[in-house]
């Protein structure tokens, strides 16, 4: 099996590490966008162009499936990329886990880009799933940015920002961006309030890669050694995981993993 997974940056190494975890024999091609980069600020046209040209990048190898690992490419590419790629090859979107955390019934917050908080995307997400449960969106200003060159002083300073914009009765915390599932217990310690019951996080990663799993209709879990390979591409290029996924983690545990074939 082969699986790939796009963005403009490391905010993939979440999915990836969550697709290695529950298939190890899996080879990996990691499709990033370092001339790009960042996806955000961009018009949805030039950024569906970008994660077009990432995608085409990521075919050429051969995988099974492709995972957009990242909220702002999947709002605005995931159409273009499954008219172009698809049925041939499935494209597997990233959604903020809004469905869960209303689940849960207790007051939450969505943290996001700027950009998509208050966003009609994020919106009608809200209005579908969580509709009589009370949502707070905190806009986190910098922290994709800082999570992604691993700027230890700028992490911090934009998660003390969100959480400041945080209500104190929030329950859940929903990361609406692939870049925070790095940080995740920062963020945790942040929001934390003491006394009240441990918070609760929603990623994404776990269920998108669950669901590339089913999409090719393989099992979720599978014990095996980990001897699936690792492919990475900069902008088309054959490369090397740039050195700040090494500060997670989720990058590290791709670290001595070998060239797919």
């Amino acid at each position: 099996m082969k699986i790939a997974l796009m963005d403009s940056g490391i905010g993939l190494l979440a999915a990836t590490a969550a697709v290695r975890r529950l298939r190890p024999d899996a080879d990996l091609v990691l499709s990033l966008d370092p001339d790009g980069m960042p996806w955000g600020p961009r018009t949805p046209q030039d950024l569906t162009r970008r994660a077009l040209a990432v995608a085409e990048a990521a075919a050429a190898h051969g995988p099974d499936a492709l995972i957009i690992g990242c909220n702002t490419a999947t709002v605005h590419a995931l159409s273009t990329l499954r008219d172009h790629l698809e049925p041939a090859l499935p494209v597997i979107g990233t959604v903020p886990a809004i469905k869960p955390a209303a689940a849960g019934g207790g007051p939450f917050a969505i943290w996001a880009t700027p950009a998509t908080t208050g966003s009609p995307y994020q919106r009608n997400l809200i209005d579908e799933f969580a509709d009589g449960v009370p949502v707070t969106e905190v806009p986190c200003h910098g922290l994709a940015e800082a999570v992604e060159h691993a700027d230890e002083a700028a992490i911090t300073a934009a998660v003390a920002a969100a959480a400041a914009l945080t209500p104190e009765d929030v329950t859940t915390v929903v990361l609406g961006c692939t870049h925070y599932e790095l940080v995740a217990e920062r963020i945790r310690a942040a929001v934390q309030r003491p006394g009240f019951p441990p918070l609760v996080l929603h990623g994404s990663a776990g269920a998108v890669a669950a669901q590339a799993l089913r999409r090719l209709g393989e099992p979720a879990t599978r014990r095996s050694a980990a001897d699936g390979g690792l492919t990475v591409l900069l902008s088309g290029r054959e490369g090397a995981l740039p050195a700040a996924a090494l500060a997670y983690e989720e990058g590290r545990l791709l670290q001595a993993v070998t060239p797919a074939h």
